[in-house]
């Protein structure tokens, strides 16, 4: 019980950081770099698995990676980017912070539900993966947008 309690209350702390930190970038110009570093520095936590106990099937590698691509789509759906001052920023979406929010309850409802029937290391394998395949979407995603406006922006300036 502790564990599924400290890891909620991570997840927590972890989303309101996020909402701040996306804020604050907001106001300075995106840039490919950070774009792709995020899913990068996050890649370090896939070292849980050289541990036995964090170790999962490929069906269940398969389905926490399907639904996070599918978590993703709310994501994908309120990151938007503009050309201000010959830079390219992305748009603060006021749905982020509710989107952010319903996520962490899905996940809350979804680690309690299958929290029940596997062990806390293969949960966490499990959530880390779900969380992963979310960010690479949509991180993906953000930079196809972001070179198609940089595109139009080289066009503009020529």
């Amino acid at each position: 019980m502790f564990w599924l309690v400290a890891s909620t209350v991570v997840a927590a702390f972890m989303t309101v950081t996020m909402i701040f930190v996306r804020l604050r970038v907001a106001k300075k110009p995106a840039s490919v770099k950070k774009i792709i570093l995020p899913p990068l520095f996050m890649s370090t936590g896939a070292l849980m698995f050289i541990f036995p106990e964090f170790q999962i099937q490929w069906f269940q590698v398969l389905e926490a990676v399907c639904v996070g691509i599918i978590c993703s789509i709310f994501l994908i759906k309120t990151s938007k980017f503009e050309i201000r001052d010959e830079d390219i920023y992305l748009i603060p979406s006021k749905s982020f912070v509710f989107i952010l929010f319903g996520l962490l309850i899905f996940r809350i409802c979804m680690k309690l539900l299958i929290g029940s029937t596997i062990s806390v290391g293969e949960t966490s394998g499990m959530f880390f993966l779900l969380a992963f395949g979310m960010i690479v979407t949509w991180r993906l995603s953000m930079l196809y947008k972001y070179l198609q406006l940089e595109k139009t922006l080289k066009v503009a300036n020529s």
